[in-house]
């Protein structure tokens, strides 16, 4: 087991939730990345929050919060740079904000999957999350001249850098997202 960062990524536009910061979104009385936040935290040595809005509000949790270094929000490629740039730790386990009910064991599995890869990431049997993944520092130059090239493809990067998917079919529910409104009014008191 290695020692491992976790990060919720809440720090885009969301654009489909009408703009509200997603993050910060209630589901069922508790802010979606904290549902997040209190999946991750069993499985990693410490959490961080990427946030570009309403940093107090993310702060006021007794987290780091830390702010994409690129400017107009350019996706979740750069909350990874930034995290990767700002926090000393050689993995990073990154999930995004509206995925409240991603598994106890995901950490394991995909540590366990992972080989000599420097990247695994989620696929449920029926499609990739790669958002959801399990990353090592070694990336970060690469990412950064991805980056700077103008790409913003998490996939695409993903699979440049040597990473490869994880099979998770047995719980596929588990990586449900909560995209808009109507989402989130399902998933409310399930």
């Amino acid at each position: 087991m290695v020692k491992l960062t976790g990060a919720v990524l809440a720090g885009g536009r969301a654009t489909r939730m009408g703009g509200q910061d997603k993050g910060l979104v209630l589901l069922n009385g508790k802010p979606l990345w904290r549902h997040v936040a209190s999946r991750l935290l069993p499985q990693v040595n410490s959490l961080v929050i990427s946030a570009n809005r309403n940093i107090e509000l993310y702060q006021q949790s007794g987290f780091s919060v830390i702010t994409d270094r690129l400017a107009d929000f350019p996706g979740p490629l750069a909350g990874m740079l930034s995290v990767m740039q700002a926090v000393e730790s050689e993995w990073f386990l990154f999930c995004p904000c509206d995925t409240p009910n991603i598994p106890s064991d995901v950490a394991s599995r995909l540590q366990a999957a992972i080989n000599d890869a420097p990247a695994a990431w989620v696929n449920d049997g029926q499609r990739d999350h790669p958002t959801l993944c399990l990353v090592n520092r070694r990336v970060a130059p690469l990412l950064e001249a991805y980056l700077a090239s103008g790409e913003r493809r998490v996939m695409v990067f993903l699979r440049q850098a040597g990473g490869h998917a994880v099979l998770f079919s047995d719980g596929a529910q588990c990586f449900a997202n909560v995209n808009t409104p109507d989402d989130l009014e399902k998933w409310q008191m399930k």
